[in-house]
């Protein structure tokens, strides 16, 4: 499985930016989707993740009600909807694709996101 993002780019603080990543190859199987960042001088943490149905999905706590994921199938996309942006949200936003929510097997290329003060 390959998995592109788009989307990235520059926003003011509580502006909003909507990420898309589109997963090809081997798609035929139930994916869950996920949505990483890694900061400058810091670990890539999970953002936010959907399963396959969409009826699970997990968030990290510092954008629970900030940002939302969702995806569709028929296009194997993954959104995440980022609003009310704050400068901490800065860093490289990366795709990934794994048999759960909680474990993934295939990493896209890395999108940044610049949210200025």
């Amino acid at each position: 499985v390959q998995l592109q993002a788009f989307g990235g780019g520059l926003a003011q603080a509580g502006g909003s930016l909507r990420l898309s990543c589109v997963a090809s190859g081997r798609t035929g199987g139930s994916y869950a989707l996920g949505w990483f960042r890694q900061a400058p001088g810091k670990e890539r943490a999970l953002v936010a993740a959907i399963s396959w149905s969409g009826g699970s999905t997990r968030y990290a706590d510092s954008v629970k009600g900030r940002f939302t994921i969702s995806r569709d199938n028929a296009k194997n996309t993954v959104f995440l909807q980022m609003n009310s942006l704050k400068p901490e949200d800065t860093a490289v936003y990366y795709c990934a694709a794994g048999v759960s929510i909680y474990a993934y097997n295939y990493w896209g290329q890395g999108t940044l996101v610049t949210v200025s003060s």
